[in-house]
């Protein structure tokens, strides 16, 4: 019996006896990182769906573990949808060198990348089709010069299409930390994520649950507007550790639209940025 065809060759018959390419790797390989670079441990942070707030979190964690003291940096994959600039405060447009493009730095020293740093104008759209989106996302490994970096996150866009398979195909991705919301929704959605980093054997490394509740600012009560989060049940079944349960917070809102979110006081995701030095320690 012929073997399965497991190449990319259209005329392939099927049967590997006589293949010049027998016994080669066909699987896609890493893009080559910028040669004056150097990136230790590489986090996707995706979402099944969304308006979930994964910029949110991944911004949250890359301020957490840069208070740690580690070098950090932010790929903005979310092309059609870039915020993290913004979040920062960062307006101008990227620059490049005989290096290669020099990444925006914030206040408090996250190195970040993102399209908004090479357009005309930081609200213009961004036409482009999937391959397109997806080139850019690969150029922002191979073309920026990033320096020394102890962990990179890539804030990816939501769903599990063109870039986030570009992102775990091209990109040595060590983990994803999943982000949801308490909805009835959850479970699909966090399995949709799940699914898809077991296909490319990514290791899931967490839950983030957003939106789980708000605080009244008189009391401090906590009332769960979406109702009893399913997230902890989901995170159980697929043997999951839930990181965070972040609530609205207004503060948050203010200081992302303000341009001044690394300088948020709140405490929500530092047992998540435990979790992951952890995780990595020695590595």
């Amino acid at each position: 019996m012929a073997e399965e065809r497991k190449c990319n060759d259209t005329s392939c018959s099927g049967d590997c006896s006589n293949c010049p390419s027998a016994g080669k790797n066909t699987a896609p390989q890493k893009a080559a990182l910028n040669p004056y670079s150097k990136v230790g441990k590489v986090i996707g942070v995706v979402s099944g769906k969304g308006g979930v707030g994964k910029s949110l979190v991944t911004s949250m964690l890359a301020v957490n573990m840069s208070r740690k003291g580690y070098k950090v940096g932010i790929l903005d994959a979310d092309i059609t949808g870039p915020s993290i600039p913004k979040m920062f405060g960062i307006h101008t447009r990227a620059e490049a060198d005989e290096k290669g493009i020099i990444p925006a730095t914030t206040g408090s020293g996250i190195k970040l990348m993102s399209v908004n740093l090479l357009l005309e104008s930081e609200d213009a759209p961004v036409v482009w089709r999937g391959p397109v989106i997806a080139g850019a996302v690969t150029q922002f490994w191979t073309d920026v010069n990033w320096g020394e970096i102890d962990y990179m996150f890539v804030d990816m866009p939501p769903g599990t299409g063109d870039v986030p398979l570009t992102v775990f195909q091209s990109l040595p991705v060590d983990g994803i930390v999943i982000v949801t919301s308490p909805q009835d929704l959850v479970s699909m959605i966090v399995k949709k994520a799940y699914n898809m980093a077991q296909a490319m054997d990514v290791p899931v490394l967490g839950i983030v649950e957003n939106m789980s509740y708000v605080c009244c600012p008189d009391c401090g009560a906590e009332f769960r507007i979406f109702g009893e989060g399913k997230t902890e049940t989901v995170a159980d079944e697929l043997g999951v550790e839930l990181l965070a349960q972040v609530p609205i917070d207004v503060r948050l809102a203010e200081l992302a639209d303000s341009g001044k979110f690394e300088y948020f006081n709140v405490e929500y995701m530092d047992g998540a940025a435990d979790s992951l030095e952890e995780i990595f320690k020695g590595q």
